[in-house]
Order: C-alpha cells, then structure tokens, then sequence
C-alpha cells in the first residue's frame, strides 16, 4: 500500500511541473491577411517547431482569405496580432488614429512585382511604357502613383486586373502585377515561359512587407508577450528560409490544402533568391529590422506620389522597441 502511495507520490511530483508550465502559457491569436502560403512560413515553423510554446506562448495561426478582414478582430480586442500587408496600411491607420502599431517587419522587400513577356525587347523597368499594365484598384492607388512620379508612367496604359493571368498571356505587349513569389511561377507554368521580372523593392519602392501589428494597449499592457511573440517569429523565419520546413508546410498544406509542395519550394527559393526575408538591414540587425531612416524615406516618397497626407504623424504607425536586436542572427548559414 505504502509503496503504491509512493509511487503515485512520485508520478504526481512528475506530471506537476508541467501542468504548471501548460497553465502558464500565454494564448494568443495571430491572423493572417490571407490563406496559408510560404509567404507566411516563418509563423508556421515557430509553430510546428515548438519554438512558440519555448517563448511561453499558446498560439493559434488564424488564416485570412477573400472578404476576410482579420484587422477588425484586432481592434475589437478578439485576436492579439495581425499581419498586415505594407508599411502604407500602417501609414494610414496612424492618419486615423487607429490605435494599432507596427512592432515588427518580417520581409525587409516587399515582393510586388511587374511580369511581362522575354522576347518583346523589355530590358530595364522604363521599358514597360511601351505596354499595356494590368494593374488592380489598389495597385493603382498606391505603387502607380510612385510610379507615375519616379519613371513617368500613365494611367492611360493601365487596364484592369483581375488576378487572372490569362489577359497577360494572350497579349505580349503588356505587362502583369503580382507577387514574386507566385505570379512568375503561374506565368511559368501556364505560359511555358519565364517571364522578365521587376521587383519594385530593388527600383526604390521602400514599403516594408508581412507586418507584424497589435494594439497599443497590448504594447502597454503586455509588452513582454509582445516581445517573446516577436523574438519566436524571427527565429521562425530563420529556420523557415534556411531550415528544415517540412513539418510548417504540412501545416500550411492543412490550413490550404490547394497549396503545393512544388509552389512552396518555388517561393521559399525565391525568397532566399530576392532576398525578401533577409538583406539590407536585416543583415546586421536581424530578421523583423526596422530603421525610423527607411520609415521616413518612404513616407516622404509616398507624400510626393501623393499616395498619404503629409500631415500624418507617420512616427505614430510603429516602434522600434521589440526589433534589431539580432535575435536569430547566430541560425543564418555561415
């Protein structure tokens, strides 16, 4: 009898501590913008990795999609952390005073792109004058207008687009927005060519890319949870791009089941290839850098395309306290 009570005595001191750490983790919700992708792998792999729940972290990934608007919930207080598409999103939610803030930057380029066909003498961006553009609403309100300004392009080539590449394809003379870690490989793949790609990060569109955003009060309140969710999506990105990925794309392959294992591999390779996650600043601060220099030179060129008031307190979009630290630095291949 005594030896059974010691023996239960002895499971019950085992399985304590980790009820206790169970208890103690934090729940958060993050969502995303869109359905599960590569382009959101650096959050799957802190997931599947276990590399959240080391931070004390409980986090459930909320996939966005088609008529989901996911930053609602985050001002309604229901979900913890948005990601959001650009640093303009961020801009005009400080000219409203929406009470959210940026605290973190997972790609330092964002991956907009223009397509357009490799045997129509299209060598440098100026070239794409001579096409027609397929471009959408918001692509028109916002890298056009930088466009228009900085290289001299019309609205009178725009047409536009319907995310369906099929226009583009039936017609060399013109020319296609998208991700470069998608379009191109649609393109490929239904076109049987490579098409010729221009990445606006490298022709002086600064927008940082896949934000990471919460609320003020969560800042205040909470600035710990909010510091060990951004310390674990850096090195989630980290193992991501230069890791083993396998268990986050089965992961993203559940939340998306469309999603392909040969798309996966195309964008994780080109975002290692543009350096979408990792160059410019990140080099030496980390994975999630932000610098107030490239906030500022954004700002100012998105107040000359007359894309943002110029009025707007823009400091007000984001912070600096929970990035640049170099976390992760020491998972980057030598």
């Amino acid at each position: 009898m005594l030896a059974g009570l010691s023996r239960a005595l002895v499971l019950a001191l085992a399985i304590a501590p980790a009820a206790a750490q169970a208890q103690q983790l934090e729940k958060v919700t993050f969502a995303t913008n869109w359905v599960a992708q590569a382009e959101h792998g650096g959050f799957y792999q802190a997931l599947a990795d276990g590399t959240y729940r080391k931070a004390g972290l409980d986090v459930t990934i909320l996939p966005g999609g088609p008529n989901v608007n996911h930053r609602l919930q985050l001002l309604a207080g229901k979900i913890q952390f948005y990601m959001s598409a650009n640093t303009l999103q961020a801009f005009d939610a400080a000219g409203q005073n929406v009470p959210t803030l940026v605290v973190a930057s997972m790609f330092q380029k964002d991956p907009q792109v223009l397509l357009a066909h490799p045997d129509q003498g299209i060598d440098k961006f100026e070239d794409l004058k001579k096409l027609t553009l397929f471009i959408s609403k918001e692509g028109i309100a916002s890298y056009f207008q930088w466009m228009k300004r900085d290289f001299g392009f019309d609205e009178r080539q725009v047409k536009p687009y319907t995310f369906n590449p099929q226009p583009f394809l039936a017609d060399k003379k013109s020319a296609m927005q998208g991700y470069v870690t998608s379009e191109p490989y649609a393109v490929e793949k239904q076109g049987k060519f490579k098409p010729k790609v221009f990445l606006l990060a490298d022709l002086g569109f600064g927008s940082y890319s896949t934000l990471i955003e919460t609320r003020r009060d969560m800042v205040e309140k909470k600035p710990d949870v909010v510091q060990r969710f951004v310390n674990a999506s850096i090195t989630g990105w980290y193992n991501y791009i230069y890791g083993d990925s396998s268990a986050a794309n089965a992961r993203i392959k559940r939340d998306n089941p469309e999603m392909s294992d040969e798309l996966i591999a195309y964008s994780i390779a080109t975002m290692k290839q543009y350096g979408i996650v990792d160059s410019g600043d990140s080099l030496k601060l980390g994975v999630g850098a932000m610098t107030d220099e490239r906030m500022k030179s954004f700002f100012d060129k998105m107040v000359a395309a007359g894309v943002v008031k110029g009025g707007i307190d823009y400091k007000k979009a984001y912070t600096l306290r929970f990035v640049n630290k170099g976390v992760g630095v020491d998972l980057r291949p030598k």
